[in-house]
């Protein structure tokens, strides 16, 4: 009788999954500090521009980080780093909400200050 190996034999990792979120290097910007990208998300195709992060610059859309093939250097794997865009999309109705210093200073200087409410 043969004895059997108590100890289970190891599991199989599944073979790692390749993103499905590529990017196609296809041109510089206009300014020349950035590239044109042709974006493949899932079943999406879309255009846009990808541009280094400037410090004291605001953020739109997404942080990404690119991984070039060796094969295709132009075409990339695209990680999701952080994504800034609004939940809703963006729309709001209504004006903008400007409300900082220098745009509260501005007020002032076209409708002038507010009259504190004098007591008869």
């Amino acid at each position: 009788m043969s004895a059997k190996s108590s100890t289970p034999a190891p599991a199989k990792k599944p073979a790692p999954q390749a993103s499905d979120d590529k990017v196609l290097i296809h041109g510089r910007t206009d300014d020349g500090k950035g590239l044109k990208v042709l974006r493949k998300r899932n079943d999406e195709l879309s255009l846009g521009e990808v541009r280094p992060l400037e410090e004291g610059k605001a953020i739109s859309g997404e942080v990404v980080s690119l991984t070039p093939h060796a094969e295709m250097p132009l075409l990339c794997d695209v990680k999701v780093e952080a994504d800034v865009r609004p939940a809703n999309g963006g729309s709001r109705s209504g004006p903008a909400r400007v409300s900082n210093p220098s745009y509260r200073s501005g007020w002032d200087r076209m409708w002038g200050k507010r009259r504190k409410a004098q007591v008869n």
